[in-house]
C-alpha cells in the first residue's frame, strides 16, 4: 500500500457506472487475450488474482480506517472500492494503449 488515502465523499452514481463498464471491458480483453494464448494463462491469472487480492485487502483496510473515523456510510463504501477502482482504471488505460 503505497501511502494512505484519506476517505473522500462518496461517488456520484456516473464513477460506479463507469467502474462497472471498465471492470467488464478489462475482464472481456483479458479474456480474450487469454484465449488467444493458451500458453501463457497460467502465469497471467494467478498475476490477475493477486492483483485482485491486493486491491480488496486495501479496500477493506481502508474501510475499516474509514469506520473507525466515524465516516458515512457512503464514504466508507467509497474507501472500500477505490483501490479496485484504481487498478481497474489503470487496466483499462494500459489496455486501450495495447498493452
Amino acid at each position: 500500500m503505497k501511502g494512505r488515502r484519506r476517505a473522500a465523499a462518496a461517488p456520484d452514481p456516473f464513477t460506479y457506472g463507469l467502474f462497472a463498464w471498465q471492470a467488464g471491458w478489462v475482464f472481456a480483453l483479458r479474456s480474450a487475450a487469454l484465449w488467444t494464448e493458451p500458453a501463457k494463462a497460467q502465469a497471467k491469472l494467478t498475476e490477475y488474482a493477486l492483483e485482485k487480492q491486493k486491491a480488496f485487502a486495501s479496500g477493506a483496510l481502508d474501510a475499516g480506517t474509514a469506520m473507525m473515523a466515524g465516516a458515512t456510510p457512503a464514504a466508507v463504501a467509497a474507501a472500500a472500492l477505490a483501490p479496485s477502482r484504481h487498478r481497474v482504471r489503470a487496466n483499462a488505460r494500459k489496455l486501450a494503449k495495447g498493452g
